[in-house]
């Protein structure tokens, strides 16, 4: 059986009394993109820091293709190509040259550094800032460079810490279609709090929260598995309807987990805004209004979008 590329067991990290993760679990095959998000101080940092060997665990196993990080560190930073946030160049270095430096550190044979650097340049579209000081690039020419250094030595797997954070949204879109060319080869670990990248680029998306994993996923599934319905009832007679009952009514529903009062369009109606889960409750809500005597008179489902999801599993709010 083939190793997962990323498989991590009940990891934790404290530094000094506070505790950065809590006992993450999670495996990523060898192919496949994953959106690491979370808030600030959820982790996130810290996992990919002890997945590069930056860093090590205060408890837990981590392991790179089958390799344990923590007791052969060398072998598995071969594995991985690693951007990190801050991205650090060197701005007296023209471009080929930090190339040249970086196939040096990884040891690539010299028979081999200018093909993987040329691969590298075509790769990532450096060609025409190939020989200009890196001090002399835009932010996404940048952004370029780290990524060719990550891939200069064809890893397996590639660690991206917000990848795109500072750029235009013309130079997003152009990191965003470089990542997801990459995906189609390798696997990519990427950390961003855009979370419309994550829709457009991922095929699963993690979500961790004050050190543990909440949610763990397709974009999709994560947008599909919820929502909420605004519904507007009214008796059927001039009888006055009790808001008590009504609530009750809604909140017995299957699939319904919240239920909120909201502001009537119609005379003597009565408006709530019901959140829901993966069960559809409006069969239900017909028969019940029907045996009540009560009539619906609007109904309209709202399906939510990941950032709705990602509030409702990082902060306390629903």
């Amino acid at each position: 059986m083939t190793a997962p590329m990323i498989a991590i067991e009940n990891l934790k990290k404290n530094y000094g009394e506070t505790q950065a993760l809590a006992g993450i679990s999670f495996h990523v095959p060898k192919g496949q993109v994953v959106g690491f998000l979370g808030p600030n101080g959820a982790g996130k940092s810290t996992t990919m820091k002890i997945l590069t060997g930056y860093i090590e665990p205060s408890a837990g196993s981590v392991q790179v293709g089958g390799i344990n990080v923590e007791h052969d560190p060398v072998a598995a930073r071969k594995r991985i190509g690693y951007l990190p946030e801050s991205n650090p160049l060197y701005d007296e270095m023209m471009v080929q040259e930090y190339l040249e430096y970086c196939a040096d550190m990884r040891e690539i044979p010299r028979s081999e550094r200018q093909s993987r650097i040329q691969g590298a340049v075509d790769r990532c579209g450096l060609g025409p800032v190939r020989h200009k000081d890196i001090a002399e690039l835009s932010k996404g020419f940048r952004q370029r460079v780290g990524l060719a250094q990550a891939i200069l030595h064809d890893p397996d797997l590639l660690i991206l810490d917000e990848p795109t954070t500072g750029l235009d949204p013309n130079q997003v879109i152009e990191i965003r279609n470089l990542i997801k060319e990459l995906g189609q080869e390798k696997t990519v670990l990427m950390s961003t709090h855009i979370l419309p990248e994550v829709q457009a680029t991922c095929s699963r998306v993690l979500i961790v929260s004050n050190g543990q994993v909440v949610a763990d996923d397709a974009p999709e599934k994560l947008v599909e598995s919820g929502g909420q319905i605004q519904v507007e009832l009214c008796p059927r007679t001039d009888t006055a309807i009790s808001g008590q009952d009504v609530r009750e009514m809604l909140t017995g529903l299957p699939g319904v987990s919240d239920v909120v009062a909201a502001e009537p369009q119609e005379d003597g109606g009565q408006a709530y805004l019901l959140r829901i889960g993966e069960t559809d409750p409006r069969r239900a809500l017909f028969d019940a209004a029907v045996d009540a005597g009560l009539i619906i008179m609007r109904l309209e489902q709202q399906r939510v979008s990941l950032e709705d999801t990602f509030r409702r599993l990082t902060t306390k709010e629903g």
